[in-house]
């Protein structure tokens, strides 16, 4: 039996789960979400938590079990308490400002770029510090918008500008050494 997916999922306070035959609706102060359940995968709530169980033990229901256990419980985190990712923009004349719904890049282009933020997340810029924080309830979305503003201007090689992770490692290289002649 898959260990993620045979330990139980606890109900936060505030959070309700309505469990239909092919869906989980879970809808807590953020905001609701929806986790379809693909055949051969059920969930009950009993005394406070939710179980996911399969059907039987075939090879595409058991890598199912514990990825939709997963992704119940980045619901139930999600709808309680929320997602975040943090960025950083390094480099000279880098810079965010947000404008309501739209963040606007200067990232060393001829242009600057405006990125639309969509419905359920939030921006928070941080200017002197040159610092994104992309908030939400749902777990993935959170993730592809930090990842498309990434994609902006990621991290170059060799002096490391661009967007990177807060926790990101840029390895850099030497670039070139200087021939003698």
């Amino acid at each position: 039996m898959s260990r993620i997916g045979k330990q139980p999922i606890p109900v936060p306070k505030g959070v309700e789960f309505k469990i239909a035959e092919d869906q989980v609706s879970v809808k807590g102060p953020k905001g609701q979400l929806h986790v379809k359940l693909p055949p051969g995968i059920s969930a009950a709530m009993e005394d406070g938590t939710i179980t996911v169980s399969r059907a039987d033990d075939e090879g595409q229901t058991r890598s199912y079990h514990g990825l939709v256990r997963a992704l119940l419980a980045n619901a139930a985190t999600g709808v309680s308490e929320g997602w975040s990712k943090e960025l950083e923009i390094v480099g000279i004349g880098y810079r965010a400002q947000s404008k309501g719904k739209t963040v606007t890049f200067s990232l060393g282009f001829s242009h600057t770029i405006d990125f639309a933020v969509p419905d359920g997340i939030e921006i928070d810029v941080d200017a002197k510090a040159n610092k994104l924080m992309v908030k939400g309830f749902d777990r993935q979305q959170v993730g592809q918008i930090a990842a498309e503003i990434r994609a902006l201007r990621p991290p170059e090689p060799y002096k490391g500008k661009g967007i990177r992770y807060s926790d990101e490692r840029v390895r850099t290289k030497a670039g070139k050494q200087g021939a003698t002649v």
